[in-house]
């Protein structure tokens, strides 16, 4: 895109932020807010008594309507004590169409010893009408079995998705306690939006929003009640870009049966350019998979140095 994306974030109370914000101007909300479980998040204490919590949410959402266009997705992630509530105010109050219910499973997380512990978050996806954008070709993962009759680009993600968490270990955690995966902002934000569509983030936090936003070219506003977080998020977006910070492991994948040499060649180049566009230092482990399958083929059709290119190209980035 030769035009300059627009990337603004804002510190102040929600309900008057989104006020400022034109009428049916949004494409795309995807959002974090509290899950009322009485986190500490610096400023603003995650501890409403039901009513005020219920209160609160359907304010905001009733926001969240007015800016979001007539063809717009909200996807919003919640945990399990509220998630039916919030259901029932987007389809029986707001009279929005549901979609999919998609639960985020990771291996990792909080630590009980009484009871189970959770391992997975659940985002509700609703749109405003029956007509909505969806970019299934750009969300694919690549399939087990590579078969004439299949789309190249692969199947369908499902509504169950595997990413790690946010480990305090990670490189790219922040001091922010509830950071989602970049990688799984990605699938949201290209399945449901276009290059130059507007984004918005009311809970924005630690800037996920809009880090995807501004990589995968789209404009994005992120609201939050903490100064710390903006500033957060300003500085995450001056950082420079080496790929996003999780990916769906399916995504390393490499099929089995491209036994056509042609076509190995085609479905390798395309699989990194497409499944790895955004995850290049996924590109070396997904390399060094291909050469487990199929290096004796490929060393019997002249492919071998079509891998040496594709990693010393990796290198450079």
């Amino acid at each position: 895109m030769d035009k300059e994306l627009t990337l603004d974030v804002y510190c102040g109370d929600l309900l008057e932020k989104m006020k400022d914000i034109q009428t049916e101007s949004i494409d795309l909300i995807v959002t974090d807010p509290p899950y009322n479980l009485s986190k500490n998040y610096g400023n603003n204490q995650d501890s409403l008594q039901f009513s005020e919590y219920m209160s609160f949410s359907r304010k905001w959402l009733k926001e969240a309507d007015r800016v979001l266009k007539k063809n717009g997705t909200i996807y919003i992630f919640m945990g399990m004590r509220y998630i039916s509530y919030i259901y029932n105010i987007l389809e029986s109050e707001m009279k929005y169409n549901f979609n999919s219910w998609i639960i985020w499973y990771y291996t990792q997380g909080i630590g009980k010893t009484i009871g189970f512990s959770p391992r997975h978050d659940d985002i509700l996806m609703f749109t405003k009408s029956k007509k909505f954008t969806f970019n299934l070709d750009d969300i694919r993962i690549p399939q087990k079995f590579y078969r004439s009759v299949n789309n190249m680009r692969g199947a369908n993600p499902g509504n169950v998705w595997k990413f790690s968490h946010m480990h305090y270990c990670n490189k790219n955690r922040l001091q922010h306690p509830t950071q989602k995966p970049e990688g799984l902002y990605e699938r949201i934000i290209l399945a449901s939006s276009n290059e130059g569509d507007m984004v918005l983030d009311p809970f924005v936090g630690s800037g996920t929003a809009l880090r995807v936003c501004q990589n995968t070219n789209r404009n994005c506003i992120g609201i939050d009640i903490n100064p710390e977080y903006i500033k957060m998020c300003r500085d995450r977006l001056l950082r420079p870009f080496e790929g996003f910070d999780s990916i769906d492991e399916r995504m390393e994948r490499v099929p089995n049966d491209l036994n056509d040499p042609k076509i190995r060649e085609e479905y390798i180049r395309n699989h990194v350019e497409w499944f790895l566009k955004n995850h290049q230092s996924s590109v070396p482990s997904f390399i060094k998979e291909v050469r487990k399958k199929y290096s004796d083929k490929m060393a019997n059709d002249g492919q071998l140095d079509m891998l040496d290119e594709i990693e010393s190209g990796c290198k450079k980035l």
